[in-house]
Parts: structure tokens; C-alpha cells; sequence
């Protein structure tokens, strides 16, 4: 079992920058791939990164390309988004999701666990 909590959203500026911070609870975290996801109002959830276990493999969605970076923390059990170049259309609220799969898997429903997420608001 893994518990998630997201933190780091906010309220910025387009062209700024925000890090989002995932911490889990439960010693087998590390075992897990980490992915974020974001759901806009009245838009399905979307995937938006992903790490495998060892941080050796990562994978993005094409919108956030060269924008966002996700990396992780084993020993401190935390998984964080660095976000930068930001838009307004990406404003949304962001989940941290664990799963035990690979980084290639990209939809939401094979991710057992969720965090309760962070809002992020990019003004125009």
C-alpha cells in the first residue's frame, strides 16, 4: 500500500515556474513507477510524466516536452515536477499516481494509487 500528497501548486505567471512535490508513505515506494497526471475543468485526466523505480527511465507527454522534468528521491520517498515555461493551458489540478508498471503505460486507470492533488493556475 502507498500513500500519496501532493504539494507546490499555486498561482504563477505565464513564462514562470512552479516544483511539485509528491511524498509517499510506505517503505516499498521505490518499487513503484510515479507518474503525474492533470485534469482541467470539464477535460479528462491526462497523463503528463512518468519515472520508473530507479529514475533510470523516464517519459512525458508531448505537451510538456523540454518544459517539465520529473525526477525522484528514494530515500526520502519523494517524487517531484519541475515545471517551467509554463502556459495557461496548464492550468490544472495535478495528481502524483504510483503504479507498479512500466513508464510507457500512460492511462490513468492502471495507476492503483492517487494523492488527493495540487492546484496549479498559470495566468495569462
Amino acid at each position: 500500500q502507498v500513500q500519496l500528497v501532493e504539494s507546490g501548486g499555486g498561482l504563477v505567471q505565464a513564462g514562470g515556474s512552479l516544483r511539485l512535490r509528491c511524498a509517499a508513505s510506505g517503505r516499498t515506494f521505490g518499487f513503484y513507477t510515479t507518474g503525474w497526471f492533470r485534469q482541467a475543468p470539464g477535460k479528462e485526466r491526462e497523463f503528463v510524466a512518468a519515472i520508473g523505480r530507479s529514475a533510470g527511465s523516464t517519459n512525458y507527454a508531448d505537451s510538456v516536452k523540454g518544459r517539465f522534468t520529473i525526477s525522484r528521491d528514494n530515500s526520502e520517498n519523494t517524487v517531484y515536477l519541475e515545471m517551467n515555461s509554463l502556459k495557461p493551458e496548464d492550468t490544472a489540478v495535478y495528481y502524483c499516481a504510483a503504479s507498479s508498471l512500466g513508464v510507457q503505460i500512460t492511462a490513468s486507470p492502471r495507476y492503483p494509487y492517487w494523492g488527493q492533488g495540487t492546484q496549479v493556475t498559470v495566468s495569462s
